[in-house]
This record gives structure tokens, C-alpha cells and sequence, in this order.
């Protein structure tokens, strides 16, 4: 028995030792699925290249919730891994705005603004003032993460304000008007990201204008008016100098005020078409789907209830590449299938998919909000609704094409109350043109946080397996560790009975 304790005693005292020297020495086994707590290879290009030294003034509150201190400890590792390998280049200190009314005046001057949590003392629940937020500095060169949201991808916020502060020369980026294009600030959300290593501007054109040749990569986002041929033969001639073009477009639209689909055309699909991708007048249903709301009388009531519409398909299967990398689920509306048309020598990567209960139908089509859609009703599996295109377009220069078929995935909308997009919506449409138009590496960075895996979304019977081995589990391991201890306590004993019997 003395052994057993002994062995106990020297395995915990070596776990902590090699926690204790892991902890001085910044040293942690990074085994989280999407190697959270490891620098990418973009983010040690970013601090190798930095040419005059970064300071990070983190501001955050002390004396919080556990989840909110696990969110200050997991960036201050981040620090300290960006300092070692910035090698002098980065440094960083933490305030503590509520300790002073000076370090909270020069936080909120900066744009950090405190959030107000919920703080639990002898058994009351209060409100605190909590500032989670930095502010990253290079000369006079300023820029401020207002708020790291637990959980979130933090590589991403940091390496981002990084590289917007000490890049020189950015990358200007186009987005097509006059054909009925939303605006720039109906995309509000877009907008935000893109601004970090874009220079982004509208493109108008005329008959006596055309793409400038600043710019690399041109989106076109859900075009409602015809495009004339004059401007197609200026995209034709943008691919073929190298430009990156990418499109999400409308080939069906639906009207729930009048329960009706119907096709639209303005050109640009036949002009899809002949480079190889086909965006086909039908609409995608899917049992993974969002919904809408429907209003029913009853009596003198109206009652309001929300109920699943397979026209809106919720995507979450996507394919392993870089555009997709991290994504979890993108809401659509209305959004068709495509098919590869072209000839082998362009390459051809399918990036979204429909769920296995799925199915497209041709518009146009009359809805039923009411249907109650079976297993029969969605036979398909897999419906292609994003791709990308590589290839030559002209005659030397290689050129990317990536095709969404919705336009209105990444709208939020003007006036007074813009709708608020899901994270994932705007990633999409991100992803797509870092990876058309950047070469740092960022993209992978932009998805890189806690993972959601909601469980709602699970099969009835899989949430009861993990409800069972949750409630099980625990149990079997007391119940083995009984046995265990049970077996040894026993051949202890019948070990000292052998011994007094041979000692008799």
C-alpha cells in the first residue's frame, strides 16, 4: 500500500512540475481541432515583416466570472507568443480600468467601451462594468479591437489590427455598380472586414470607361437590371488579363408577399455559361432550412408562429477549401444549383452543398408556406450552389472565377434598421475574395474560434446517446475504479494471509 501511495505522490508531483515549467516557459500542447492556440504561418509572415516595433495596451477589467478571465488569460498567452516571435518587435502591457478613473476615461477615449455583465456575491446577482478590449499602436498608427468576444477568433482580431497598421501599400478591390447592385453601405458588414486590407471602391461603367487596371479582383453581388454586352466584353477582357472575379447572382427570385417564384434573367447567366459555369433557373429546397413567419386567425386573434421553409436552405456542408475552411452554416434565400459546363482545361471545385434530404424544382413555382414536406418530397443529396472556376480566360494569363447562387446572402439592407447577417454570411463572401485577392494566409485565420456544434441540429437519436453516455459515463467510471481498487485490496489480503500461513 505504501507504493501506491508513493507512485501517486511522485506522478502528481511530476504533472505539476511540468506544468509549472510549461507555464514560465510559454510551452502548451496545442490539441483543440482547429489549432487554436497555435500562431498560423500567416500570422508569424505578419510579425517577421514588421519593420519598427508594435505596442498592445490591453485593456481589461480583473475581479470577473471565470468564462471572462479565461478570455484575459487566453490573450495575454497570445501576447506572449506574439512577442517571442516578433523578437523584440511586439510589445504589451494589461490595464485595469477600473482600478484608476484615468485608465477608464483613456480606454473609452480610444473607443474601448465597458460591457455590463453579471457578477454573482453572496448569493445576489449585481451588474459590473467589464472592458474587454485593446488598442494596437505603430507610431502614429492606430487601431482598436473594442471588444474580444469568449470564444471568439482572436488570432484574427490581432493579426488583422497588426497588418492593417504596418502595411504599406493595400490591395484595391472592386464592387460593380449601376446595374442594379446593392451599394457598399447595404453591405455594411462586408463592408467592415473588407476595409482592414482593402481599399475598396465602386466600379461604373460607361461607354468611355472601363475596370481600372488597379484593381485585381472585381465583385459583382446580386445585379437586378440587364447587363449589356459592352460591359460583358470588359469583364471578358478583365479575366483575361489575370483579374479574379467574383459573382453571386439571382437566377430565380421569390416573392412571399404573393407566394411566388419566378426566373430572372439580365445576361450575365448566359455570360456564366460560356466561361463553364452553369447557374440553373430552378430553386433549392432543403429540409435544413430557415423559416418565416405565418400568421393564422384564430377567432378574434391573430396568432403568429414561425414554420420551417425549405426555400431558404440553411448550408452546412461545404467542401475542404480554402474559401470554406472553418464555416459552419450560411443561410441562403432562394438560391439555385450549378453545374459545370466547361471543358477539362479549367478546374472545377464544387464549395457548397445541400444537406441528403434536399431537392431543386424549376421556376417558377407557387410556394406553400403550410406543406408539410416528407422524406419522399426531398430524394437529393449533395446539390452543388457555389463554385470555383481556375483556369485560362484568355490566352496566357490564368485567371479565378467563383460563382454564388444567391444574391442576397450577404445583403443587410439600407434604412433605419438594416438586418443584422449571421457571421458566416459575411465570411462566405470574405473568404472568397481574400482568396482571389490576398496571399497572406489571413483567410484561415478569420474562422479560427470556438467551434459551434449546436445540439438542436443533431439527430433525436444521437442527442439521446450523448444524453445516456453523459448520465452513464461517470458512473461506470466510479463503478470500474470501485472494482479496481476492490481486486487489489483483495489479492492484498489473501497475500498477507499466505504470508502468516507460511509463517505458522
Amino acid at each position: 500500500m505504501k507504493k501506491v501511495y508513493v507512485s501517486t505522490f511522485l506522478i502528481i508531483t511530476l504533472i505539476l512540475v511540468l506544468n509549472l515549467l510549461a507555464n514560465e516557459f510559454h510551452v502548451r500542447l496545442d490539441i483543440t481541432e482547429g489549432k487554436q492556440y497555435t500562431l498560423s504561418e500567416a500570422t508569424e509572415n505578419i510579425l517577421d515583416n514588421l519593420e519598427e516595433p508594435v505596442t498592445v495596451k490591453a485593456y481589461f477589467s480583473e475581479d470577473l466570472p471565470p468564462h471572462i478571465i479565461k478570455t484575459r488569460k487566453d490573450f495575454q498567452e497570445l501576447l506572449i507568443e506574439y512577442a517571442n516571435k516578433a523578437d523584440g518587435m511586439l510589445q504589451y502591457e494589461f490595464i485595469n480600468p477600473n482600478e484608476k478613473e484615468v485608465n477608464e476615461r483613456e480606454a473609452t477615449e480610444h473607443g474601448i467601451q465597458p460591457v455590463l455583465i453579471n457578477v454573482r456575491e453572496k448569493d445576489q446577482v449585481k451588474q459590473q462594468k467589464a472592458f474587454l478590449g485593446a488598442l494596437i499602436s505603430l507610431n502614429d498608427k492606430q487601431e482598436v479591437i473594442p471588444f474580444l468576444q469568449p470564444g471568439a477568433a482572436m488570432e484574427y482580431a490581432l493579426s488583422t489590427a497588426i497588418k492593417k497598421i504596418s502595411v504599406t501599400e493595400k490591395t484595391t478591390l472592386g464592387f460593380l455598380q449601376g446595374h442594379g447592385e446593392p451599394s457598399l453601405s447595404e453591405m455594411n458588414q462586408l463592408n467592415e472586414q473588407l476595409q482592414i486590407l482593402y481599399n475598396v471602391q465602386s466600379v461604373l461603367l460607361t461607354d468611355t470607361t472601363d475596370i481600372p487596371p488597379s484593381i485585381k479582383t472585381l465583385v459583382i453581388v446580386r445585379p437586378t437590371d440587364s447587363i449589356k454586352t459592352p460591359d460583358l466584353q470588359k469583364l471578358d477582357g478583365f479575366l483575361a488579363r489575370g483579374g479574379n472575379l467574383a459573382v453571386a447572382i439571382n437566377r430565380v427570385n421569390g416573392d412571399l408577399q404573393n407566394a411566388y417564384g419566378y426566373v430572372q434573367d439580365i445576361g450575365l447567366e448566359n455570360w456564366l455559361q460560356s466561361k463553364g459555369i452553369l447557374v440553373e433557373p430552378n430553386f433549392v429546397v432543403d429540409a435544413k432550412c430557415g423559416s418565416v413567419t405565418l400568421q393564422q386567425q384564430q377567432g378574434f386573434f391573430t396568432m403568429q408562429s414561425q414554420v420551417a421553409f425549405p426555400y431558404l436552405p440553411l448550408v452546412g456542408k461545404f467542401s475542404d477549401h480554402p474559401i470554406t475552411k472553418g464555416l459552419e452554416n450560411v443561410m441562403f434565400e432562394f438560391a439555385s444549383s450549378i453545374k459545370f459546363v466547361g471543358d477539362t482545361s479549367k478546374r472545377f471545385n464544387p464549395l457548397l452543398y445541400t444537406s441528403d434530404k434536399s431537392n431543386s424544382f424549376a421556376a417558377p413555382q407557387y410556394f406553400n408556406v403550410q406543406k408539410q414536406w416528407t422524406e419522399a418530397d426531398l430524394p437529393l443529396s449533395g446539390i452543388i450552389m457555389g463554385a470555383a472556376l481556375e483556369g485560362k480566360f484568355g490566352l496566357q494569363t490564368e485567371s479565378k472565377l467563383v460563382v454564388i447562387a444567391d444574391g442576397d446572402f450577404v445583403i443587410n439592407g439600407g434604412g433605419q434598421q438594416p438586418r443584422r447577417l449571421q457571421p458566416d454570411n459575411v465570411s462566405l463572401l470574405s473568404n472568397t475574395i481574400d482568396w482571389l485577392s490576398d496571399d497572406t494566409g489571413l483567410i484561415a485565420l478569420r474562422t479560427k474560434g470556438v467551434t459551434s456544434r449546436p445540439i438542436d441540429e443533431l439527430e433525436d437519436s444521437t442527442k439521446t446517446l450523448i444524453k445516456y453516455v453523459n448520465f452513464a459515463l461517470p458512473l461506470l467510471l466510479v463503478m470500474i475504479y470501485g472494482l479496481v481498487r476492490f481486486q487489489y485490496n483483495r489479492m492484498q489480503r489473501l497475500k498477507r494471509m499466505s504470508l502468516n500461513y507460511e509463517k505458522d
